[in-house]
This record gives structure tokens, C-alpha cells and sequence, in this order.
């Protein structure tokens, strides 16, 4: 039997402790605009969704869960993608520029790679969809290509 067909991912939710804080932060880094909230019972808006530049029909939603936030700190729970080196160098500068912490450029498994964090902990990674060409599978923590029988 064959697996249905997915047809992309609809969004990518995050966690947060502070749902201002959080909404200003990512607005600032990657152009985040809320187009949906979402109301408890009370009226306290606990979440949101929302567009960012890049991500075609992709959402981001971020959303009040103070454990979840908590225990995914230095976790990488998404990379999002740049096309290439001077994408991530560009992606660089701009965090320079608004006073965001980041690694240097790192030469990835495939591609190049900026990691930094959000207000929360959370590791965020830029990759680039182009490649450098250079073989690290031998690199511990350095992915490697599976090959089947």
C-alpha cells in the first residue's frame, strides 16, 4: 500500500512564555505579521498566527506554553531555509544590525548555517539550500548518506 501524498506543511508552531514579547521579537527578525489570534474562553489571546516573508502558505504560530518553551531551549526545532552563502551572511548582518547573538557562518553538513536563539532559548538555524561541496560525514554531530541494499 502507498502513503498518501503531503502537499507541504500548513505551519510551524512554537512555543513561548511571552506571547508580546515573543510577537515583537519575531516580527523584528524575520518580518512576522499576526493575521490570526486565538481567544480562551476568558478573552485572553494565548496564540497567535501569523505570515512571514519567505514562507509562501507555510504559517508560523506562536503560542503561550511556558514548559514546552522551557524544555525545548537549545533545541532546534525548525531550520528555515536561505538560498545561499551570501543569504546567510545577509542574515548575519541583519541580526548584527538588531543586536541578535548568533554563531558565525559554519559549514554544515550540505549547506551553510547561522544559529541563534529567540527570546525563549529556542535555537533557530538559517541553512542554505545551496551546498559547498566539502565532505564532513567523517565530523562527529556531521550528517552522513544512508544507502540501502
Amino acid at each position: 500500500m502507498t502513503s498518501p501524498i503531503l502537499s507541504g506543511i500548513h505551519h510551524v508552531k512554537i512555543p513561548v512564555s511571552d506571547l508580546t514579547r515573543s510577537v515583537q521579537w519575531y516580527g523584528q527578525v524575520f518580518g512576522f505579521a499576526v493575521t490570526t489570534e486565538f481567544p480562551e474562553a476568558d478573552g485572553t489571546v494565548l496564540g497567535v498566527a501569523g505570515t512571514v516573508p519567505g514562507l509562501g502558505e507555510t504559517q508560523l504560530t506562536l503560542r503561550v506554553n511556558r514548559d514546552a518553551a522551557q524544555g525545548c531551549v537549545g533545541f532546534d526545532p525548525v531550520s528555515f531555509a536561505v538560498d545561499d552563502l551570501a543569504d546567510v551572511q545577509a542574515w548575519a548582518t541583519h541580526l548584527d544590525t538588531l543586536g541578535v547573538a548568533h554563531s558565525p557562518v559554519i559549514e554544515a553538513t550540505v549547506g551553510w548555517l547561522l544559529v541563534f536563539d529567540d527570546p525563549n532559548g529556542i535555537s533557530l538555524h538559517l541553512y542554505s539550500w545551496a551546498g559547498h561541496g566539502a565532505d564532513h560525514s567523517d565530523r562527529p554531530g556531521y550528517g552522513r548518506a544512508v544507502t540501502t541494499a
